[in-house]
């Protein structure tokens, strides 16, 4: 069972998840001109709360994890708030190719520290979206290592900057960024989030 499998009943239990989600989709409305036509996929969606939170801005939501506990938290949640827009799809992006269908909004929050190989990921992402679409990463500033720990293998956050670039060399324009949120640990230490949109060409 990894990491994430056996922290998935209590996800949702810990208020820190709740407020970051709320104030990355409370940004997420003022960047991206979403309509109720779009459809969406979270990656990396956890137990869905980004998605839960924007359920009612786009005509649907593919919400993918390649954690299968979180996937069944996921299935839980969208069978009894009854939301059928909401789609959860246990699926490993990292390690193989998605062709079920496109989209024009990608997004994920706090996910690409996890993944080891940033350049492959962003160019998955424009490939599954449509002309004009949009991606938005939530994720953290460069930081000392010390958020995770050492012993974890994570990237130490992001230069915004950095990531912008490498969009664009994978065939994203236009893209902005903003802080939208700040996580403090119990131990003063405060760890800010940025969030990243880029567009695909029409």
């Amino acid at each position: 069972m990894s990491e994430f499998d056996s922290r998935a009943r209590e996800w949702d239990n810990n208020p820190i998840n709740w407020e970051r989600s709320e104030a990355i989709s409370k940004s997420f409305l003022e960047m991206i001109p979403v309509n109720s036509n779009m459809k969406a996929l979270e990656y990396g969606a956890g137990t869905g709360i980004l998605s839960f939170l924007l359920s009612e801005i786009f005509s649907e939501i593919t919400l993918m994890d390649n954690s299968e506990e979180m996937v069944k938290v996921m299935h839980e949640k969208v069978s009894t708030s009854k939301l059928k827009n909401l789609k959860p799809l246990l699926f490993d992006l990292e390690h193989t190719n998605y062709h079920a269908l496109k989209f024009d909004c990608i997004f994920s929050q706090m996910v690409m520290h996890h993944v080891p190989d940033v350049d492959a990921m962003l160019n998955k992402f424009y490939g599954l979206l449509n002309p004009g679409g949009f991606l938005a990463i939530a994720d953290l500033y460069t930081e000392d290592g010390s958020f995770h720990g050492p012993e974890v293998k994570v990237h130490w956050g992001f230069e915004p900057s950095e990531i912008a670039h490498t969009m664009k060399v994978n065939g994203f324009i236009s893209s902005e960024f903003k802080t939208c949120f700040v996580m403090k640990r119990p131990n003063g230490r405060e760890y800010p989030i940025f969030l990243l949109k880029a567009k695909k060409q029409s």
